[in-house]
């Protein structure tokens, strides 16, 4: 069986985007990225994660040059948007590896929606909405039950996962009972 081509991804700011031919393909299988324009575009969640399995180099374009960023790097990059990458990387590829689809849940108010396995974002709705914490963090019982209200009212189930220090992952599902 060949070898995948590794193809490469370019980072403009916050988007970091492919119109490889490869990337289409990714998409199609996997759900990986977002199509737009022709291009497919990766949070950089998703650009790590593929940096992390060798599918895609991703490149910064600095005074004409390119330049390929290593996984370190481009952390560090997504660190400057973003303080919780680390645990939302996490969980990302632990889900991602186990057969699980996540996309941003933004919109929604939270870090990820994420499909039971087997389900393609467009056949049915998300079972989960997604929050990946440290296990250092603070949650406040408000926090706690504004993140139960937008799983409430999107008529998903609460999925929190605190990542401790080595990078494990401990889930934690809510759920809503009537007395």
């Amino acid at each position: 069986m060949p070898k995948a081509r590794i193809f490469k991804a370019i980072l403009r700011g916050r988007i970091i985007s492919s119109d490889a031919k490869e990337a289409i393909d990714l998409y199609s299988k996997s759900r990986l990225g977002e199509v737009v324009n022709k291009k497919v575009n990766y949070s950089f969640v998703e650009a790590l994660y593929l940096v992390d399995k060798v599918k895609i180099a991703v490149y910064e374009t600095k005074k004409g040059k390119k330049k390929k960023l290593s996984f370190d790097k481009l952390m560090d990059k997504a660190r400057k948007q973003d303080k919780n990458i680390w645990p939302k990387f996490c969980v990302y590829k632990d889900l991602r590896t186990r057969g699980y689809i996540l996309k941003t849940a933004l919109k929604f108010g939270a870090d990820f929606r994420v499909y039971e396995k087997g389900i393609k974002p467009g056949q049915k709705h998300a079972k989960w909405i997604l929050f990946p914490v440290h296990e250092t963090s603070r949650l406040t019982w408000h926090e706690f039950a504004g993140k139960n209200r937008v799983a409430h009212s999107t008529k998903k189930e609460l999925l929190i996962a605190v990542v401790d220090e080595e990078g494990d992952i401990s889930y934690w599902e809510v759920k809503w009972i009537r007395p």
